[in-house]
Order: C-alpha cells, then structure tokens, then sequence
C-alpha cells in the first residue's frame, strides 16, 4: 500500500547474496518438503500478510464470477409491468442500446416465476431454488451499472476498472494490500471451468503493472493441481538438494548483473513458492478428505452440478487454509442467454445453484462466513425485450445486453444479510434508485477487507495508479452491516 514499494534487493557481497538466495529457496522451500518437523519457515516474501488500513470485516474473498450477463428480471429483480406489456413494441426508445438491433424484440414477460423468501421477503425466480433457502444471508445489489454492452471491455471493468487490458484485477490488488495469510499456497488462486477458459482468458487474473507475484494461480479441480509442479521423474532428495542449490546460485549470479529487476525476484519466489506448494495444494484440493454428505450438498458426483460444485468446495478449503482471494469461473459466458432464455438460464442455473447456496451454508456452519466475503455476480445485465432468433420463433428468444442495470450480491464478512439495496425503472431497463457503479462495487470491496481504496496505490511511469482510478468512487455503506 506503499507509493514506493519495497523488493528484496540482490546485496554487493557474494557471500551475502548466496546465503539470502540460497536461505530461501534451499532452506525454506526444500528443506520444508525433506525435513518437515524441523521448526517455522523463515521466508520473507511481499506475499507476507500485511495489516490493513483500518480494521476489516473480511479476510478473504471468494469471487464466483458469472461471465456472460444474468439476466436480472428473470434471477432477483421481478417485473410485473413485462406481465402487463408482453408484447408491446419497445426496441425504437432504445437507440444506442442495443447490440445487435437486427434482432431486437417486443416487450417480454419472464418464463420463471417468483416468489418471496426468508425472512428478509426477498424475491427469487423459481430457477434459483437451493439460493431460495440463504437469502436471508445474501446482500442483494439490484441498481448496479456499467460502462459497455459488449463483454470483453465489460469483463475487463469489472475485473479491473478498466474497459481494456494490461491492468492489475481485483485480486492482484486485494493480495498486493494485504499478503497472504499462508506462505505456502498462493495469496490468489484461479479455479477456471475444465471445458474452457472465460472471455478475455488468463487477462482475468494479471498482475498488470503490479509485480507478477500478485496475478492469480490457476488450479485444477481435477487431476494435478497445477502444472509442471512435480518432476516427471523421482528423484532422490540429495540430487533435488544439489540442483535447486545450483539454481540459486545461478538466480544469485544473475541478480548481480541485473539488479533492481522484480520480475526476476518474483520468478525466484515463485521456485520457492513451488517447492512449498507440492504438499500444501495437493492437500487443499483433495476434496476425498470431506464427508459423503459435504460433497453430496455441493451436487459432487451428480450432474450437472459436478464440476461447479467440486470449485465451490474446494474454495472453502483454500479459504480454509489462508488464501486471501479466490476465484471461480464457469465456462465461456454460459449466462449469455441471447436465445431460448427459457432453457438456457435454468441450464445456467442447473449448474451453479446448489453449489453456490451449498458453500454459503457450509461457510457458515464452519463460522467462516463472517469473514470471508462471497461476490456472486457477472459484468452486465439484460434487456426487457425479447431478441429473436434468425427464423423470429418467439418461443426461441432471448435477452439482449444490458450495460444500465444488473444485479450482483454479496454475502459473509460485514455485509448487511437479508438486504436488498437499490432499483430499476418497472421495465428492469435502468438503476434508478441509490445507483452502485462498478467503482463503487470495487470501493466497498476493498472497505470491507480494511483498506481505504483512495490509499491503495502503485507507482506506475510516474502515474499514481488505482483499482477505482481517477473518476468518483464511494463505499457503499447502506450495504455495510
């Protein structure tokens, strides 16, 4: 949270420097793996844990990221008027908002129904049931907006606050202001979908101009948990001892000759970090560790929520662990529900539900929830009216974009449970009423894990750069418990 932030520098004298290189990767990292039960690691990372500005509510994040757009009158926002004008002609009041306005629709009603749950009386369409029954915990946004209506640029705001790439995302910033609470797994973990990467690819989870330690790891949820982790081959410990002691020697040399140079002490760290990761990412993801019925509440071994759910369990467990933020996405922009809205949202829905409404119980049963903050959302909403396919089958249609109002929701650390902030016009079509921009959503993020977003800044060409940027941005406090 420093203007001039601090790397560990390569000191003038050899002897210095081989013990400082060698005391990490050889002594920490290896030494760790061989010789468990000898004492406290002492490693010395920027990824050790940091006191926030102020005091937090949250300690960790967990961000289920629902790429695509959910449509927000057919999920949390009911709109009885799309009842009354079925049908009617609208696309015309429209200029400038639609994409793809060759296809653009009359007026049309939601296929779901809604009813009002918990106690709280929050209204949930019939294609979410199992997030029904926690919404008394959840803090629902319904007046959020954005900035574009197409989804790369969209993506990239709402992962880093900006419509383009090559900027340090939500993660990178929250691991770069506080560390890591666990030195031997990464600060920031990516569980991407096994059937495909999101819109904009890895560009979710950079670093930018942040130092590279802070861009997100990816992790399987099958098989390995990273890549290239473990050698192909065994080797005997002695032998890994030799080589790794040569590596820093080398790492050591070449320090020497190019000095004050973080990418090259952020990719001897990473060595460090990978040594120590071998036992501590195969334990956090070994989800055979839980109980049958644990894994039969998050939908493990049933489809379609399987793969959905395995992400969801194994974020608490890294949760569990210390890892500051965690993120989990689902294949290419499955809430893009351009056509057969009908089939494709329950699909979306099918998959994620119960998992999702599964780890808010399990977080709060295990006492976790008041400290880990649960984001749940996607980087726009949808239109009103009906988009039609090719052949103008209305039983076929589906939404449009929507950049002026969707819906996300928080839950857990020091947000207000069984809320719900904010409206949209009777169509769903705007926010109208205590509005929350994206920056705003990125200012109460980072207010609730204890940093002041005005103060969390990196010197960049001489440019003091932030996650909420230049343009207003406030906490949003009517969301704060």
């Amino acid at each position: 949270m420093n203007p001039k932030p601090h790397y560990p520098m390569p000191s003038n004298n050899r002897r210095e420097l081989f013990q400082t290189i060698s005391g990490g990767i050889f002594g920490a990292a290896l030494a760790s793996l061989i010789r468990a039960d000898t004492g406290p690691e002492l490693v010395h990372t920027d990824l050790m844990p940091r006191l926030p500005h102020f005091q937090a509510k949250a300690k960790a994040v967990i961000h289920l990221f629902q790429n695509g757009g959910p449509s927000q009158m057919d999920l949390f926002d009911p709109k009885p008027e799309l009842d009354r004008l079925h049908g009617k002609s609208y696309a015309d009041k429209l200029a400038g908002e639609i994409e793809f306005i060759g296809s653009a629709g009359s007026i049309m009603r939601s296929p779901f129904r809604f009813k009002k749950h918990g106690q709280c009386g929050a209204p949930v369409s019939d294609a979410m049931p199992a997030l029904a029954g926690v919404v008394d915990d959840i803090a629902f946004i319904r007046s959020m907006h954005t900035t574009s209506i197409t989804h790369e640029p969209a993506v990239y705001m709402i992962q880093s606050g900006k419509l383009t790439p090559g900027r340090p995302t939500l993660g990178s910033w929250v691991t770069y202001g506080l560390g890591s609470e666990n030195q031997n797994l990464p600060a920031y973990v990516v569980l991407d979908d096994p059937k495909g990467l999101p819109v904009n690819g890895v560009e979710n989870w950079q670093a930018g101009f942040l130092p590279p330690q802070f861009q997100g790891t990816r992790f399987r949820s099958t098989g390995s948990p990273v890549l290239n982790l473990k050698p192909e081959t065994q080797r005997l410990p002695s032998i890994a001892l030799l080589e790794n002691d040569l590596r820093a020697k080398l790492d050591a040399f070449h320090l020497l000759d190019h000095p004050r140079q973080p990418a090259l002490m952020a990719r001897i760290n990473s060595y460090e970090l990978a040594a120590r990761m071998q036992l501590a990412a195969t334990d956090a993801l070994d989800i055979s560790q839980e109980p049958a019925r644990i894994q039969e509440m998050y939908g493990i071994g049933t489809e379609p929520t399987d793969s959905y759910g395995r992400r969801c369990l194994i974020a608490r467990r890294l949760i569990e662990r210390g890892v500051r933020f965690v993120q989990l996405y689902i294949n290419s922009h499955i809430w893009d529900t351009h056509n057969n809205i009908a089939g494709d949202l329950k699909t979306a829905c099918d998959r994620t539900d119960k998992p999702t409404a599964a780890l808010l119980r399990d977080l709060k049963q295990r006492g976790l929830l008041d400290s880990t903050l649960v984001l749940w959302g996607g980087e726009f909403g949808r239109l009103p009216i009906s988009q039609l396919p090719a052949d103008k089958d209305e039983k076929k249609a589906g939404r449009d974009h929507n950049k002026n109002a969707f819906c996300n929701w928080m839950a857990g650390g020091g947000v207000k449970p069984g809320f719900t902030l904010g409206s949209t016009d009777e169509l769903g079509l705007n926010a109208v009423e205590n509005k929350v921009s994206v920056r705003d959503w990125h200012a109460t993020v980072l207010h609730l894990l204890g940093i002041d977003h005005e103060h969390l800044f990196y010197s960049d060409n001489g440019l003091r750069e932030k996650l909420t940027g230049v343009e207003p941005a406030r906490v949003v406090r009517e969301i704060l418990a």
